[in-house]
């Protein structure tokens, strides 16, 4: 269970932040504001109140035209970031039924459709990224993916899904220290990647957090008489938790920014990537793909980022942005690249994964 003045503190945070629309960009289609409105949705499962609901149909109707364009996106840049905010899309449609919220939900689909993929198969993060894998885009994706997989009847889609999973497994996981790399590339061409195996040289937080909570989100958009697939990724899951909670700072509770290296001046307990290890635990809780000795330990990281890291009405040490490349010598994916970027308070990433470990305290509580 939560501290009561952690729950307290929490609950006037979600109030203050979904009381209008200023903690969102009207001016461009984001992954970032994405995932504040898939928090929404969480909150609005959660407790049923609609002010989460109408808060992401109001989104909605500011992006999406009478003739179901999507404003300020552009199709042909190829940016998985692009499709996290369909997820919100889906939603909306699910809610309403309108012709021009389906339209914008297949531009994104069409957009999938025609994404690049290295030769295994895995979408490229960005066309400007070629044949570049990471673990961001996982999450970016694949939940919308499956969701309309399984909404809209296309389960043959389920092997392409879960196959670039165990693809990422296959080539981005540190099987000694039990950590995935941020980035890989199939080429072995951009600067930042090791000759030999492709990936970056470093273990990004937020990255694994990104990868925990597309894995879960993305199991709990499956049909569940779809077993086989479940089982896949409720091993690849349970075998990433597990070795990221090898790196769970003792004192705090939580997790540094470069995972495996807390020891290095500058390292920080980073807040999001906490968060979102926290809302990945508590759902693969609900989903029985972790036992229930684990509540514990979802509730502890969640208690320890609001305790710790929601101060005054502000929630600090989140880490504004962090990427890999594409111009030499910049984002080389070092230690000191990823000590070196912006931290932040009340950032959107931030911010909506916790949101989204709250919802799912709150789902389990149920």
């Amino acid at each position: 269970m939560l501290q009561q003045e952690n729950v307290e503190k929490m609950e006037r945070y979600i109030e203050d932040f979904y009381k209008d629309f200023s903690r969102v960009r009207m001016d461009k289609w984001n992954y970032e504001d994405g995932c504040i409105m898939i928090a929404a949705i969480q909150l609005y499962e959660a407790v049923g109140d609609v002010r989460f609901r109408n808060f992401v149909v109001e989104y909605m109707d500011r992006y999406v035209t009478e003739e179901g364009e999507i404003l300020h996106y552009k199709r042909d840049d190829y940016k998985l970031d692009d499709i996290n905010p369909g997820r919100a899309v889906l939603f909306v449609y699910e809610q309403t039924g309108e012709k021009r919220i389906r339209k914008a939900m297949e531009a994104l689909l069409r957009h999938l459709e025609e994404q690049p993929r290295t030769e295994a198969g895995n979408f490229w993060h960005k066309k400007i990224y070629p044949n570049q894998v990471w673990l961001d885009g996982l999450f970016m994706a694949q939940p919308f993916y499956m969701a309309w997989a399984t909404k809209f009847g296309r389960k043959d889609r389920y092997q392409d899904i879960c196959g670039q999973f165990e693809v990422v497994r296959e080539k981005m996981l540190d099987r000694e220290k039990g950590l995935y790399y941020h980035g890989y590339d199939a080429s072995r061409s951009i600067f930042w990647a090791d000759k030999k195996t492709g990936c970056s040289a470093n273990f990004w937080l937020r990255a694994i957090g990104w990868f925990l909570v597309a894995l879960v989100d993305t199991m709990e958009e499956m049909d569940q008489g779809m077993c086989e697939y479940f089982a896949k990724l409720s091993g690849i899951y349970k075998e990433a938790v597990s070795g990221m909670l090898r790196y769970r700072d003792r004192k705090s509770g939580l997790f540094y920014q470069v995972a495996d290296h807390g020891e290095v001046p500058g390292n920080y307990l980073e807040t999001s990537g906490s968060a979102m290890v926290a809302a990945s635990i508590l759902k693969a809780c609900r989903l029985k793909v972790l036992s229930e000795e684990y509540v514990s330990v979802g509730e502890e990281i969640l208690d320890a980022v609001i305790a710790q890291k929601l101060v005054d009405g502000h929630l600090k040490d989140c880490c504004s942005v962090a990427g890999l490349g594409p111009k030499e010598g910049r984002r080389d994916g070092s230690i000191a690249y990823y000590l070196s970027e912006p931290v932040a308070a009340d950032d959107g990433k931030g911010a909506a994964a916790a949101f989204m470990a709250y919802a799912q305290y709150l789902k389990l509580q149920q």
